[in-house]
C-alpha cells in the first residue's frame, strides 16, 4: 500500500484522499507515471473577491473560488455552492472528482467547481442576486458555454442558474443560456434535470441489488440527507415497492420499521423544513442510522460521513454514494473486509452531470426533449455505467473494492485522450 494511500486513512482531508486514490489507480493500472502527474494538479485555480452591496447600504466582500481541474474531454463542468465552510482543497477534490465522473459515464466534459464562502442563508434574495452577478462579472472571462459551465450545487438552484446566465448574456451583448445548466425551464433548463441525481442514484441501487441477488422490490432503505437528492431517490424507492425504514437530515433522524410514508414525509418537509417530529416514527442519530439494519444505505449529505469509526457498525449489504466523498479511505478498507459493497461517488451521482449535458445539448441545437426521452436516456446511461463499472471491478479489482475500479476505468479513458491530444509523451504503459 502507498505512502499516499496510508496517509489519507489518517486524515479526512478529501484532496489528500483523492489524489492517493488516483495514484494508486494509475499504479494498478500500470499507466506510466507522467498521467498522474497530468492530474495531481488543476489546470487553472482563481480566487477572486466578491463585493455586494448589502440591504444596509453597507458593502460586504466574500471570496469565490474557480477550480478547472482538465477538459482533455471537453468544457469544464461542475457545480457552484455558497456555504461558509468551502476549503481550497475541498474544491480542487470536488473538482476532480467531476472529470473522473465524467469520464467514467461518457460524457464529453471536463471537471470544474466553483463556490463563494458566505453563510447564504442570512442572505435577502436581493443579495444572493447580487453576489452571483458580480461573481459572474469577476470570472466571467473564464466561464462560457465552451470554456466553463457551473451547475446548482449546495445552497444553489435554478434561480442561481438563471442570474449566471443572465448577467453572462448581458456582457457577452446577446443570449448565452448555455453558460450553465440547471436553469428553469423558461430559460433553456431540461425537464428531469432537478430529479436527475437522485434517479441516477437510484438507477445504480437496483442494478447492485440486482448484482448483489437482493430483491429490489422487498429492500430496506436508509437515507441520510434528504435534501434534493435524498428525497427524489426516496420517492422512487419508494415507488418501486422498497421500505425506506430511516431518514435523517440537518435536524435529526427519524425510523419506522415498517417504512415512513414517503409522499406525506415530503409534504411534512415542504411545510416545516425538516424531517423532525414526523408523525409515527421515532426519533434516531445520525449515527443510528449510518448502523441501521438495512439492505441499501444511501449517504445522501457531505462528506467523511462513513468514517473509521462507524463503518463497523455500518449493517447494510450496499452502500451508494450520494454524495460527493462521504466515505473515507479507512472506511473504504471496513466496508471491504465486510463485504459490503460500496457503489462510489463518481458512478453512483452522476445522473445531474448526465441531464445537464442533456441540457447543453438542447441548447446547441435549439430543442427541447420530452421528461420521458430524458429519463430513459438517463436510465440507459446510469444502468450502462453501473454494468461496465461493475465488471471491471469484478475481473481487476478482486482484492480491492469498487471504488478503485471506477478509478482505474476512468482514469484508462482519460490517459487514452490524454496521449492522442498529445498533452503525453511516450508510451501510456510505465517504465517504457
Amino acid at each position: 500500500m502507498s505512502v499516499e494511500v496510508e496517509k489519507a486513512k489518517k486524515e479526512d482531508n478529501v484532496l489528500v484522499a483523492t489524489l492517493a486514490a488516483m495514484k494508486q489507480a494509475v499504479e494498478l493500472t500500470d499507466l506510466s507515471p507522467e498521467v498522474y502527474e497530468h492530474l495531481k494538479t488543476p489546470m487553472r485555480f482563481v480566487e477572486v473577491a466578491v463585493p455586494v452591496e448589502m440591504e444596509d447600504g453597507s458593502t460586504k466582500v466574500f471570496t469565490g473560488y474557480r477550480c478547472q481541474h482538465n477538459n482533455v474531454f471537453g468544457p469544464y463542468k461542475g457545480g457552484l455552492r455558497y456555504h461558509p465552510d468551502v476549503t481550497t482543497d475541498s474544491i480542487k477534490a470536488l473538482s476532480m472528482w467531476m472529470t473522473l465522473k465524467c469520464s467514467l459515464v461518457g460524457v464529453p466534459f471536463g471537471g470544474g467547481k466553483g463556490a463563494i464562502a458566505c453563510d447564504s442563508q442570512t442572505l435577502t434574495v436581493k443579495e444572493r442576486e447580487r453576489m452571483t452577478r458580480s461573481y459572474v462579472r469577476a470570472l466571467g472571462s473564464i466561464l462560457g458555454p465552451e470554456t466553463d459551465i457551473p451547475a446548482p450545487d449546495v445552497f444553489t438552484d435554478a434561480q442561481v442558474m438563471a442570474w449566471i446566465a443572465d448577467e453572462y448574456s448581458s456582457n457577452m451583448r446577446g443570449p448565452s443560456f448555455g453558460v450553465v445548466t440547471g436553469k428553469p425551464l423558461a430559460v433553456g433548463g431540461c425537464v428531469g434535470r432537478n430529479e436527475a441525481t437522485g434517479r441516477g442514484v437510484f438507477f445504480v441501487a437496483r442494478e447492485a441489488a440486482q448484482a448483489f441477488k437482493i430483491p429490489f422490490e422487498k429492500a430496506r432503505i436508509a437515507i441520510q440527507g434528504f435534501g434534493n437528492v435524498g428525497s427524489n431517490a426516496a420517492k422512487l424507492f419508494a415507488d418501486s415497492g422498497c421500505s425506506i425504514v430511516a431518514v435523517s437530515d440537518v435536524s435529526g433522524g427519524i425510523y419506522n420499521e415498517n417504512g415512513l410514508d414517503v409522499c406525506k414525509l415530503i409534504e411534512h418537509v415542504e411545510e416545516t423544513g425538516f424531517v423532525k417530529d414526523f408523525p409515527e416514527s421515532q426519533d434516531i442519530t445520525n449515527q443510528e442510522l449510518i448502523a441501521m439494519d438495512c439492505d441499501i444505505l444511501v449517504p445522501a449529505a457531505l462528506e467523511n460521513q462513513i468514517t473509521g469509526s462507524n463503518a463497523a457498525d455500518v449493517k447494510a449489504k450496499i452502500v451508494v454514494e450520494g454524495a460527493n466523498g462521504p466515505t473515507t479511505p479507512d472506511a473504504d478498507q471496513i466496508l471491504k473486509d465486510k463485504d459490503v459493497l460500496v457503489v462510489p461517488d463518481i458512478l453512483a451521482n452522476s445522473g445531474g452531470v448526465t441531464v445537464s449535458y442533456f441540457e447543453w445539448v438542447q441548447n446547441n441545437y435549439g430543442f427541447r426533449w420530452d421528461l420521458a426521452t430524458v429519463n430513459r436516456r438517463l436510465e440507459e446511461k446510469m444502468s450502462d455505467a453501473f454494468k461496465t463499472v461493475y465488471n471491471y471491478y469484478c475481473e481487476k479489482c478482486v482484492d480491492s473494492d469498487m471504488r478503485t475500479g471506477a478509478y482505474m476505468y476512468s482514469i484508462k479513458r482519460l490517459a487514452e485522450a490524454m496521449k492522442y491530444r498529445g498533452w503525453i509523451n511516450g508510451s501510456l504503459e510505465r517504465n517504457n
